[in-house]
């Protein structure tokens, strides 16, 4: 029996007048903004909410950590538990989440409870990203397919360059609390918009734990596992300590620190759509140069950085780096296994989240023991390796690529263990 099902009766594409599926694509859109928001907005706001509970900036890295950890187990687990119910319903439940998270930090007595609200927010990335982040082809007509998926994954550069720069400045401006309740706020109208723009989506697949552990044997999913934890945990070993380095490094102040994660995230957008133009027909090449980006900006940002322009200018090169690599993941693990998207959702999400806790917590510890110099060039040198086996995929697959043959050069269909099966 196939580990995949397919429910009958559910359209391939929807059947739905065109601007009401490109305002279902935004709510979702929307959703990821405010979850990548959330989830990334300690960086911005860490040595606030750290003197605010005096703990150490390695202690606060631990903010990042807690949601990384909990997505990691949540993204198979809650997927196969739920994969029956009705997709909306389960986008909805988890955005409910998302503001209860958001308003529990905004009131927390003590630092515990800010761990709390972030187990919570673990919770909701494992679950909503595992759903959302493959939902375009049942958005939009298939012609629409590749640009609805675009627009969902420029959530996540989106929530660079204003979800934590505003939350930042309403932090500076009115305390780092306000920020958490303007984003649950935020929260409580992407719920409103799921609920209203949203058509019924049926389960059209049920992923099981044993497809997981079918892909997992496959040489491509393999090395999107591969080259995805080595640039998340070079990304986010140092870029969670980014605000600490620009203040004590850089000697830049709050206001030119915003501006800074603005224009990294300006970077980060043009880095997704570029990327997301690229991947499709050169995936191997589009990883390559997004790592080689990371490792340029954190090798020497200990020695640029020192000086304003020269933070600006790397920050801007990291942004655009970094804004090409989740959809160049996603397309990866999509391109290792066709024939079960929300499981190669599953797969991304969880290998993601569990890099980047394992990045903060790592980055912490360097920080706390040695410097904020020696993070960057730590990571600097994990970004390197992950440059080195995205070519060496390349490579292996170049290999494995049946040879032209006739006189017009077609190529046979490659056999795989999956048209074999």
């Amino acid at each position: 029996m196939s580990a995949l099902t397919t429910s009958a009766g559910v359209p391939a594409t929807p059947n739905r007048p065109g601007p009401i599926s490109w305002l279902a694509v935004l709510a979702v859109t929307m959703g990821i903004f405010s979850i990548v928001t959330t989830e990334i907005l300690p960086i911005g706001l860490l040595t606030s909410i750290g003197s605010s509970f005096t703990v150490s900036d390695g202690t606060a890295g631990l903010m990042m950590t807690m949601p990384g950890c909990l997505a990691a187990v949540c993204a198979p687990t809650i997927t196969v538990a739920t994969a029956r119910i009705d997709r909306r319903s389960m986008l909805c439940a988890f955005v409910f989440l998302l503001a209860s998270a958001n308003f529990i930090a905004a009131a927390a007595p003590a630092y515990w409870a800010v761990l709390v609200s972030r187990v919570l927010v673990g919770i909701v990335i494992g679950g909503f990203w595992s759903i959302g982040a493959g939902l375009a082809g049942r958005l939009v007509p298939a012609r629409s397919t590749r640009r609805a998926t675009a627009v969902i994954f420029s959530a996540v550069p989106l929530g660079s360059v204003l979800g934590v720069p505003l939350g930042t400045l309403i932090g500076d401006l009115e305390g780092w609390r306000v920020s958490f309740v303007a984003l649950g706020l935020l929260s409580v109208a992407v719920l409103i918009a799921l609920a209203v723009l949203l058509p019924p989506l049926p389960a059209r697949q049920v992923t099981r734990l044993r497809l997981l552990g079918g892909m997992i044997r496959s040489v491509d999913t393999r090395f999107a596992l591969s080259v995805t934890v080595l640039v998340v945990l070079a990304h986010f070993g140092t870029y969670t300590y980014v605000t600490p380095f620009l203040e004590g490094v850089t000697h830049a102040s709050p206001g030119l620190i915003t501006v800074f994660l603005l224009a990294y995230g300006g970077a980060g957008i043009v880095g997704n759509f570029l990327a997301g133009t690229a991947v499709a027909r050169h995936p191997h090449a589009a990883f390559c140069v997004a790592g080689s980006l990371i490792t340029l900006a954190t090798l020497t940002l200990p020695f640029l950085g020192r000086w304003d322009l020269g933070a600006a200018a790397l920050l801007i090169v990291w942004g655009a780096g970094y804004g090409a690599v989740p959809v160049c993941s996603q397309t990866w693990f999509v391109k290792a296994a066709p024939h079960a998207p929300e499981a190669a959702s599953v797969l991304f999400t969880a290998s993601f989240q569990a890099t980047l806790s394992t990045g903060a917590l790592v980055g912490g510890l360097i920080v706390d023991r040695m410097s904020l110099n020696a993070v960057m060039t730590l990571g600097g040198a994990t970004a390197a390796g992950m440059v080195v086996t995205a070519a060496a995929a390349r490579f292996t697959h170049a290999r494995r690529r049946p040879p032209a043959c006739g006189p017009g050069g077609d190529r046979p269909r490659e056999v795989t263990s999956r048209s074999r099966a």
